[in-house]
């Protein structure tokens, strides 16, 4: 994450970069590949259904008619979560599950953002979160990429720091700092601020709305992925009160109240399941899990205080998908710098294995095994290249998909896309 934007943004997913947004009135020629200069943007309609309650659960593929997949609520239409259509492209699903492709699959971290004219004016009519709370301006934010380039799948644009949000905390996108808390947490008893319990369709459903809107809306061209923030790193931010480059409050509280870390935590594994679970049931297709902030930890406290949790979020999301017959898609967990946990990461429970650009894949391949797909590793820089070869792709690992082979992902592109 980190701030997928502001002075230390990060590595989430969705396109986070984009705090301010100046207009830009030359707009940039769209490439119309595979017909995503055709896909149709939301037409009016603001959100879709939380997909919490019986057959509105079932995020199931196939044409369902309009009708049948709308419903009125609260005064105005919202798209249901189902009757979705038949997916056209799933070679990222595909290669993710290990299988063979015809093609290497390519998708960005950071698909939207202010690189694009059309993000910056769809951005600068309101705030950034209120930006997040809109289904309608949500799922546009999530086409406009796909609209100029023949990715193979979407993310969702949001944050994750909307799950501090749904504990009951306050965050501001700050000009040119990114997100800040207003109140962090500074002792211990500040833990008893927080709600306990979280009713995630409640307090997140808008985001579930922007899946179920979205998923619709790409007609089946690519598969749409869900996201949220780690334990840990959502931990991070929320005793730091923003971005930091040493973590040293966050760590400080590791070594002074373990037990209180733990605590907090279990409280975050437990929503970010449940919001995870609940993605899957509004219409994503694909998980990642960011733990943006794990090279700020050593090994052993990653062994403690990051990868437990890690573990039992996988567990617990496709426990919890097949009490409620959904979908088992595939996982992906980033853990951003912990090379020395690749081999803890890779079994995990996770089908996919992200990887940033400072390990050569052969290593990390040595590492993780044969059981898990590899995705990323391609250093964002590389995009300065005047011209991008086949010999280029090759040098930075961008090889064809193979069983349980090696996934292409641009880290954090957008970071490096802005001018």
């Amino acid at each position: 994450m980190a701030a997928p934007g502001g002075a230390d943004v990060g590595q989430d997913g969705g396109a986070r970069t984009e705090y301010g947004g100046a207009r830009s009135g030359a707009r940039w020629r769209r490439t119309e590949r595979r017909d995503y200069g055709k896909m149709a943007a939301p037409a009016g309609r603001d959100g879709g259904g939380t997909g919490r309650d019986g057959a509105e659960r079932a995020a199931s593929g196939g044409d369902g008619g309009a009708g049948e997949r709308r419903s009125r609520m609260e005064g105005g239409e919202r798209l249901l979560p189902k009757g979705f259509p038949k997916l056209k492209n799933d070679t990222f699903l595909r290669a993710a599950r290990g299988e063979e492709t015809e093609h290497t699959p390519v998708w960005c971290m950071r698909q939207a953002g202010r690189y694009l004219p059309e993000f910056r004016e769809t951005r600068a009519a309101q705030d950034f979160f209120a930006t997040c709370r809109s289904p309608k301006l949500c799922c546009e934010l999530t086409l406009q990429p796909l609209r100029r380039f023949p990715l193979d799948a979407a993310i969702i644009f949001s944050d994750i720091l909307v799950v501090p949000q749904a504990l009951g905390m306050e965050v501001v996108m700050v000009p040119g700092k990114g997100p800040t808390f207003t109140e962090p947490l500074k002792e211990v008893e500040d833990l008893l601020k927080l709600r306990q319990k979280v009713d995630v369709t409640a307090e997140l459903g808008y985001v579930f709305q922007a899946i179920t809107l979205t998923r619709h809306s790409l007609e089946g061209r690519v598969p749409l992925i869900g996201f949220s923030g780690a334990p840990w790193t959502l931990m991070s931010y929320m005793i730091e009160g923003g971005g930091s480059t040493t973590m040293a409050k966050a760590k400080s509280w590791l070594y002074r109240h373990p037990e209180a870390s733990h605590r907090l935590l279990r409280l975050l594994a437990d929503v970010v399941t449940d919001y995870l679970v609940g993605q899957v049931a509004a219409g994503a297709q694909a998980l990642q899990l960011f733990e943006s902030h794990a090279g700020h930890l050593g090994p052993e406290q990653f062994q403690d205080f990051a990868l437990p949790y890690i573990r039992d979020i996988s567990q617990a999301v496709k426990s919890k998908l097949k009490e409620e017959a959904l979908p088992l898609v595939p996982m992906i967990i980033f853990a951003k710098d912990a090379h020395y946990a690749l081999r803890d990461l890779a079994h995990a429970g996770y089908e996919v294995v992200g990887l940033d650009w400072t390990i050569r894949p052969q290593e990390a391949r040595a590492q993780t095994g044969k059981d898990v797909t590899l995705q990323g590793n391609l250093d964002p820089c590389a995009l300065y290249a005047p011209k991008v070869s086949r010999g280029h792709c090759q040098q930075w690992g961008l090889v064809p998909a193979c069983v349980k082979g090696h996934l292409p992902q641009f880290p954090h592109l957008q970071c490096w896309l802005m001018s």
